[in-house]
């Protein structure tokens, strides 16, 4: 290339003028360095490294769809990173969590499975549970740990953990149990649950370092809406706290500070990529990457202070992008980027300080959909859904409007690694791979999508039409999606026949222990009172068949 240009200045030497030739040569060389930048940054993939991207999946915490500025141009604030992510993947902007709250949500994500599956068919655990997921299940994790990944996780559990034994009685000698490292994991750090549980320690393996010996409670914090803080002093004793307090104390590290988690996150996430990018078998990677934010406690550090117009709410999630900025610049910097698939998503939808928020900021954290987290209407589950993958993604940019969910990520990954299910995994797992492969692919033919309350209730969503299923006192609700996405107008009366239709679908779903084709599965438990349009009967004769 240099040659030629040596070449072809020589000879034009007599037709161009000097500072013309000088600058032709200057904006040759300039392409000739940009094309060299090119080639260095993006890697060639080969047929085995295309089967067996890395993958890092980004989970935000109550972040609602009108949260990512790419999703919400009447934003109060920017999130450039995130942006950045849709500009170079595919957007599903009717993409949804499985359920409306942190611990079934995280369970459907890694599972594939409807958590109302389980024994856990309304709220969220605490921080001590046995883990919700079973030993034998299949997890993200342990799918690709059967193709050779190493896999490592960081951030926010919320799926229930054994510590030894019992509070004001521990003993943090012994290894925690029936967490990440049993569930596919090679490595974790992290904390247990959302913060108002407790048992707060930074747990690195089975072991926090510094464990959680001292006792808080919830502090005021003065900074956002509604809501807490978890920073020293702490208390020697539970009683202690309840005395300085007024409430019961939690168990918490005497290292742990609230608003360090973000960052402390980003670190040692960045620091095992390092470890993993650098495995001598060459190995690829799974990073799950749970952040706690925009959860309560909303708690910016100081540089993000006064930034965007939401407060500091909006300030926080400035914070957030800024840390998943950080996991995307590492991997440009490492020559990662090409054929490293990163899915961003969050838990469910926009805590209730929504609409606090909305009516000060006049900023949207739901988008245009109705209520927010814990609803079974769509503000509770549609939420940003964002896959980037450079080297199996054709025209990057666009947006996929076909319905998928984060238990749809199982079979996803199946398909792109080339792993088989077992007919017990993954049961309500529908793999979107055609939707980066095949931009002009028709939306696939899906099985209509279940969606649960944080109170049980029920809805099932099919093409362009969601039934919210009767649950107590209350009757049924029809919506048409594609001309009423706020869900404000009721048309039951007018569509009967779809409803008995939807219905009948949901029992299916319920019944047969799972969403796709297969052999039928049992659900963990009998019938229970949210099945309000099944009867016992009815359950017990179709059940598992």
């Amino acid at each position: 290339m240099f040659l030629f240009l040596a070449i072809t200045q020589a000879g034009c030497r007599r037709s161009f003028p000097r500072h013309l030739l000088h600058k032709i040569t200057t904006l040759a060389i300039s392409a000739v360095v940009v094309l060299v930048a090119q080639v260095i940054h993006t890697q060639p993939v080969n047929a085995d490294q295309a089967s067996r991207p890395n993958l890092v999946l980004i989970m935000a915490d109550d972040m609602g769809y009108g949260d990512a500025s790419c999703l919400n141009p009447a934003a109060k604030f920017r999130t450039p990173h995130i942006d950045r992510l849709a500009r170079e993947g595919v957007s599903f902007t009717d993409g949804h969590c499985s359920d409306t709250v942190c611990t079934p949500s995280r369970y459907g994500l890694l599972t594939g499975r409807y958590s109302w599956r389980t024994t856990l068919k309304r709220g969220v655990f605490g921080a001590e549970k046995p883990c919700l997921i079973a030993d034998t299940r299949w997890t993200l994790a342990s799918l690709l740990r059967t193709r050779g990944y190493q896999t490592g996780m960081v951030g926010k559990w919320h799926l229930g953990m054994d510590f030894p034994g019992e509070v004001g009685h521990r003993d943090w000698t012994q290894p925690t149990r029936d967490m990440p490292l049993d569930k596919g994991f090679d490595y974790y750090y992290g904390i247990p649950a959302s913060m108002n549980y407790g048992v707060l320690a930074w747990f690195e393996g089975r072991h926090a370092k510094v464990p959680p010996t001292l006792y808080t409670a919830k502090k005021p914090n003065a900074l956002a809406i509604a809501d807490y803080r978890i920073k020293p002093p702490y208390q020697d004793t539970a009683e202690d706290t309840e005395i300085v307090l007024g409430k019961p104390g939690m168990e918490v590290a005497p290292d742990f500070v609230d608003s360090e988690c973000l960052t402390r996150f980003t670190d040692q996430a960045i620091a095992w990529l390092k470890r993993a990018s650098s495995d001598p078998e060459g190995r690829p990677f799974f990073l799950y990457l749970p952040y706690t934010s925009p959860h309560k406690p909303v708690i910016p550090i100081k540089p993000f202070r006064g930034q965007g117009e939401a407060g500091a709410y909006g300030e926080f999630m400035i914070e957030t992008d800024h840390h998943v900025g950080r996991v995307l610049d590492f991997l440009d910097q490492a020559k990662l980027t090409e054929n490293t698939l990163v899915v961003f998503t969050s838990d469910n939808g926009p805590e209730t300080t929504w609409k606090e928020r909305k009516a000060r900021f006049q900023h949207a954290s739901n988008g245009p959909y109705r209520d927010g987290k814990r609803s079974v209407y769509e503000g509770g589950h549609r939420v940003p859904f964002i896959v980037r993958w450079p080297a199996g993604i054709r025209q990057p940019g666009r947006v996929w409007e076909g319905t998928v969910c984060q238990t749809d990520l199982l079979a996803t990954l199946a398909e792109i690694t080339g792993v088989p299910l077992p007919e017990n995994a993954g049961e309500d797992s529908q793999s979107f791979a055609v939707a980066l492969q095949n931009p002009d692919a028709p939306s696939p033919t899906r099985k209509p999508l279940m969606h649960h309350a944080a109170n049980g209730r029920f809805a099932i969503r099919s093409g362009e039409w969601k039934l919210i299923l009767p649950f107590g006192k209350q009757s049924a609700e029809l919506y048409h999606l594609a001309s009423d996405p706020a869900e404000r107008r009721n048309v039951l009366a007018q569509q009967p026949n779809i409803a008995r239709q939807l219905e009948q679908q949901a029992t299916e779903i319920v019944c047969s222990g799972r969403t796709t084709a297969g052999k039928p599965q049992t659900n963990d438990t009998e019938h229970w009172a949210a099945l309000s349009w099944i009867t016992p009967q009815q359950y017990a004769e179709r059940h598992g068949k």
